[in-house]
């Protein structure tokens, strides 16, 4: 079966996942590709990696558009997604309310678990954050860094430790087994970040790439998004 090649941010895998048999149904074609941290994806793209569909940041997507990797009228924003706190479905949820809510919710944690934190949206984020609690040092030792966010809430599933605690992409918190979504992080700590689809300059399906930006936009298709994590 022909299939159509996505490089997608992480944050977008249960949508696509959500999405596979109605867009196999409307044009016969299936879905491949890889998920993982945006910075990697657009390295991939830009390195000649061939796909027909990229979805990633909003900024990342202008940044291909600017570059002509991307074609410009096919830009469409999916939704937006905030960064959040996972807890193992087992233990207790924790209440972040505050700066210093999050500083000793972190401290007790005796494993953080994070997407990268130099190629992720996530993973970017948290380590800022850490910087501006004053606790980067502090916890350096306990942090569990993984190449993305899904991977990240999977090891937070099958961990043994006694306190853990995972932040990623709500929607990777929310499509993994083991895992539950435990709340925001506080006022100015906060992230929500916008999704954007695009068909590639050089797609081999231009017109199935164009009817999954469709399908993953519509109206039709906004309880799934919500479902998984998508706002917006």
């Amino acid at each position: 079966m022909t299939a159509l090649n996505i490089l997608s941010g992480g944050a977008a895998q249960g949508l696509v996942r959500g999405l596979t048999e109605a867009f196999k149904a409307q044009t016969s074609v299936g879905i491949d590709g890889e998920f993982g941290a945006v910075g990697i994806m657009a390295d991939k793209l830009t390195a000649g990696t061939r796909a027909d569909l990229v979805i990633l940041t909003e900024a990342l997507v202008a940044k291909l558009a600017q570059e002509k990797l991307v074609v410009p009228s096919s830009i469409a924003d999916v939704g937006r997604v905030e960064t959040a706190l996972a807890v193992r479905s087992n233990d207790p949820k924790v209440a972040v309310k505050t700066e210093a809510d999050l500083r000793e919710v972190l401290r007790a944690a005796d494993s953080i678990f994070v997407p990268d934190t130099k190629a992720s949206t996530a993973g970017q984020h948290i380590a800022r954050v850490l910087d501006r609690l004053g606790i980067t040092y502090e916890v350096a030792s306990r942090l569990k860094i993984f190449p993305n966010g899904a991977t990240a809430m999977r090891e937070l599933a099958a961990s043994t430790a006694q306190r853990p605690i995972g932040c990623t992409q709500a929607t990777e918190i929310i499509a993994t087994e083991g895992i539950a979504l435990s709340g925001s992080l506080p006022p100015g700590c906060e992230l929500v970040t916008t999704y954007t689809a695009a068909v590639t300059a050089q797609a081999a399906h231009p017109i199935e790439a164009a009817a999954l930006i469709a399908l993953l936009t519509g109206a039709a298709r906004k309880e799934l998004r919500q479902r998984v994590g998508f706002a917006g």
